[in-house]
């Protein structure tokens, strides 16, 4: 009975979603394909294969509020940067800001993770949690769906309508739990369970 209802789960997605991958050489943030489970209907976003077009890290440009951005984690990262000249964090004394906002806006994947770590160090100097968007500050890490929850969760969105194929990846996904390839804070903010506001954007896609 197990062996039937693995294959008829199984051939309604494609194996090398699950596909094992040796552990050697594997980066210790990686979570593997392997680790998930048919029994409960679980996949990996592995940036291995094509689910990797769900992750912030992906080229997957798109618009949102007027402006363009090369991919969702441009967008995250930019929030910790200076908006402008008159921008506290631009005045802080001693401060230096490698990048400017815009210039974030169009990285993708580990260049502007890297940006945004840099960022927080000089967030860490000023003692503050909090970024920005269109003028407007608010906290950065909540425990609560807060604004900028909303803001990740709004341009993810506009990511999967905007981009065909991401669409069609995620739709391919459905019926199944999706879990984050890399390895989350017992307590992490909300806007960082990236896998569960895609679900709730499959789910609501007719």
């Amino acid at each position: 009975m197990l062996f039937s209802f693995l294959t008829a789960f199984n051939s309604q997605y494609p194996k090398h979603w699950w596909e094992p991958v040796s552990k050697k050489g594997a980066p210790e943030w990686e979570i593997l394909p392997q680790e998930a489970k048919y029994s409960k209907k679980e996949v990996i976003l592995s940036k291995r294969h094509e689910l990797g077009l769900l992750s912030n890290f992906a080229a997957t440009a798109f618009n949102f509020k007027g402006k363009k951005y090369a991919s969702l984690e441009g967008f995250w990262q930019a929030m910790l940067y200076p908006e402008n000249k008159e921008d506290k964090r631009a005045t802080y004394p001693g401060l230096v800001w490698k990048y400017t906002r815009s210039a974030v806006e169009q990285m993708v994947g580990f260049e502007a993770k890297a940006a945004g770590e840099l960022a927080r160090e000089n967030m860490k100097k000023m003692k503050i949690n909090w970024v920005s968007f269109d003028g407007k500050q608010f906290d950065y890490i909540t425990k609560e769906k807060g604004e900028h929850y909303k803001l990740i969760f709004e341009a993810l969105k506009e990511k999967v309508n905007q981009n065909e194929e991401v669409k069609k990846v995620l739709l391919a996904t459905k019926g199944l739990k999706l879990l984050p390839d890399h390895h989350q804070e017992p307590e992490a903010s909300p806007a960082w369970k990236y896998n569960l506001m895609l679900m709730e954007i499959r789910d609501s896609i007719k």
